[in-house]
């Protein structure tokens, strides 16, 4: 699908089954949209909050059967119905970003944890929903897919994170920093020696920790699905690895995935993921 947006990971690829493609371009759609009243343009912030609220209105609509003229919320909520999508995680979606409207520093992991389970995790629990997954097992793998994916992206998106308000936002937990001897001056100074190499040591060998906890649900859903998974956690894998041998100096390059990283990586899932079947 075509998007306007840098994005590390595929969305709604050729490898997934036709009749659910649709339904995640809508889902995608919603979350793109959304995210952006929360980080661009030049909004005030109660304007930025009043759009995320009107997206939070089509959805109570659509839960009591009122019907909208809004293209984007006529074919989103065509696919709930389907695919009977919860609702609440869309909600959720939104939740995490009026947070970031107005919220611009996490004092401990657990704070950050907490918006990835509403700004990330519903992806993944929606696409499974599309594929009839609910198992609570494979729902948790999911989670920490998805958490590890945020996570992921906040490390690689520190030095843009920070321009995106005018004191500074920062995703990195704020005791862990005070641990590493790291502060914001760090980041507005682009300092990326010891200090910040420790820290952001500990936060790639989490994030990857996190990612191969939850990387068997990948192995477990077969199809084209699964391939999909397996695609998506390489790449975000691959991420960490650049994010490391730019001695995680994430100021001076942002580390992203090229389209020779993309081929290197299908040429090694996909022949691998057809001999386990």
């Amino acid at each position: 699908m075509p998007v306007d947006h840098y994005e590390n990971f595929p969305v709604a690829s050729i490898l997934l089954p036709p009749r659910v493609r649709r339904p995640i371009e809508s889902i995608y759609a919603f979350a793109r949209s959304a995210d952006d009243f929360a980080d661009e343009g030049s909004f005030s912030n109660s304007e930025r909050i009043e759009r995320l609220s009107n997206y939070d209105r089509e959805l109570a609509n659509i839960a009591a059967g009122i019907g909208t003229d809004h293209p984007l919320f006529v074919e989103l909520g065509h696919n709930i119905r389907t695919f009977d999508l919860p609702i609440q995680l869309l909600h959720d979606l939104l939740d995490a970003f009026k947070q970031d409207v107005i919220k611009t520093r996490y004092e401990n992991y657990a704070e950050l944890v907490d918006y990835c389970r509403r700004s990330a995790n519903p992806i993944g629990r929606l696409l499974l929903h599309l594929f009839d997954i609910r198992e609570q097992r494979l729902l948790a793998m999911s989670d920490q897919i998805c958490t590890a994916l945020q996570l992921i992206n906040h490390w690689q998106d520190i030095a843009i994170d920070w321009k995106k308000n005018a004191t500074g936002r920062v995703y990195l937990p704020q005791d862990e920093m005070h641990q590493f001897g790291v502060s914001d001056h760090h980041i507005a100074t682009e300092a990326a020696g010891g200090a910040w190499q420790s820290l952001m040591t500990f936060q790639v060998n989490r994030a990857r920790q996190l990612m191969l906890s939850g990387a068997p649900l990948a192995h477990t859903i077969k199809g084209r699905f699964g391939i999909e998974l397996q695609l998506i956690v390489a790449g975000g894998l691959t991420i960490l690895d650049k994010i490391e041998a730019a001695n995680f100096d994430v100021f001076r390059q942002r580390p992203t995935l090229s389209r020779l990283d993309w081929l290197m990586i299908i040429c090694r899932v996909i022949p691998a993921a057809i001999i386990r079947r």
